[in-house]
C-alpha cells in the first residue's frame, strides 16, 4: 500500500473547540501518523462572521485524492456545514497539499492558493512542516512565512486534543 503525505487546513467559527475536536477524531481514522500545528484565532476572510480557530493537520493516506476530498466533505456535512439553517461555519477542511501534486484535479486546485494568501494557513504550515517545499513555488514553508507580507493578525490559542496541547505554552 502506497501512502501519500497530505496537509489539511481546518477551521471553525461555531462551537470552535467542539467541532474541531470532533473533526480530529474522525481524521485520526483517515490519516496515518497524524500531526497537528498550533491553533490560531483569526478574523474571517471573505465572509462576515465571528473569529475562527484555524490550524493545519499533516498525515499520510492511502486514499486517492478524489476519495479523500469526498470523505472530507462527508466529515464537514456531519458537522452541520451544509445544513440550510446553519449559523456560521461549523467545520471547514481543505486539502492544502496532496503529495507533490500540482494542477486542477476535477476542480480541486493544488497546491491550494490560500497557502500563500492567508496567514492562518501559511504560519501553521510553516510550523508543522518548515522544511517541506511548496511544490508550485519551490521554497520551504518557513522561508515562505518569513518572506510573506500578509496583512492578517493571528493569535495563538490554547487548544487541547486527547489531553495534549496543540499550541505550546511558549506561544501563548
Amino acid at each position: 500500500m502506497s501512502l501519500t503525505q497530505v496537509f489539511l487546513g481546518l477551521g471553525s467559527n461555531v462551537e470552535r473547540e467542539a467541532h474541531l475536536r470532533a473533526g480530529l477524531e474522525v481524521l485520526s481514522g483517515v490519516l496515518v501518523d497524524m500531526r497537528c500545528s498550533p491553533v490560531f484565532e483569526s478574523q474571517p476572510v471573505g465572509i462576515k462572521s465571528g473569529p475562527f480557530f484555524n490550524f493545519v493537520v499533516a498525515g499520510f493516506t492511502d486514499l486517492p485524492l478524489k476519495v479523500l476530498d469526498r470523505r472530507l466533505k462527508m466529515i464537514e456535512a456531519d458537522s452541520g456545514r451544509y445544513a440550510p439553517d446553519r449559523k456560521g461555519l461549523p467545520l471547514d477542511i481543505d486539502v492544502l497539499l496532496y503529495g507533490d501534486q500540482v494542477g486542477d484535479f476535477d476542480g480541486l486546485i493544488l497546491p491550494r492558493a490560500e497557502i500563500l494568501k492567508n496567514a492562518f494557513v501559511l504560519w501553521p504550515l510553516s510550523l508543522i512542516a518548515p522544511d517541506e517545499v511548496h511544490p508550485g513555488v519551490g521554497k520551504g514553508f518557513s522561508v515562505l512565512w518569513r518572506e510573506a507580507q500578509i496583512d492578517q493578525v493571528l493569535a495563538p490559542v490554547a487548544f487541547e486534543w486527547r489531553g495534549e496541547p496543540l499550541t505550546p505554552s511558549s506561544m501563548l
